[in-house]
């Protein structure tokens, strides 16, 4: 397994999304375009909201990503489900960070709402993940509450959104 550090590049993610960070068949981040995290910079297993961890990370906004021309022409907005996969992949990294072994997959989520949305106009999107729950046993398991921020507006708020680890047998 990789160092455990508490901040990581997009060149570290990239090697993360290769399947070198966490060992084979341990969790692995997209590949661009749906690696939604250009960088995280802080990361711990101790602190935040419930003192079970967390994680704040950056992604930057750039008017040519691949999905603003088409949702919607002419009305260009990030679809929301790229906010909550971007959460998602945090989570399911913490998971892996944590020596977590197995496939990270998204379980479910409790609620999601939004308050803005994200436009070409905007710089960066924040994450701000608050752990409430890690199971690191033979179950792999975390529960997060989650807010992402549009520059400095609140844009959506995600709560008990859940990502599991599963080895390899279990996926079958």
């Amino acid at each position: 397994m990789a160092e455990q550090k508490s901040s990581y590049t997009l060149e570290d993610l990239l090697e993360c999304s290769h399947g070198r960070m966490f060992g084979p068949g341990n969790a692995q981040l997209p590949l661009p375009p749906m690696l939604m995290i250009d960088r995280i910079t802080h990361i711990s297993e101790t602190g935040g909201e419930h003192d079970k961890g967390e994680i704040k990370a950056e992604f930057d906004i750039k008017p040519d990503l691949w999905f603003f021309p088409c949702h919607f022409e002419g009305d260009p907005i990030m679809p929301g489900c790229l906010g909550l996969d971007g959460a998602w992949q945090l989570l399911g990294f913490f998971l892996g960070w944590i020596g977590g072994k197995g496939k990270g997959r998204a379980v479910g989520v409790g609620e999601v709402k939004f308050s803005s949305m994200v436009t070409p106009a905007n710089k960066k999107i924040t994450y701000n993940i608050q752990l409430k729950r890690v199971i690191n046993r033979r179950l792999v398991m975390g529960v997060a509450d989650c807010t992402i921020w549009a520059d400095d507006e609140l844009a959506y708020t995600i709560t008990d959104m859940k990502v599991g680890l599963q080895a390899a047998e279990q996926l079958a």
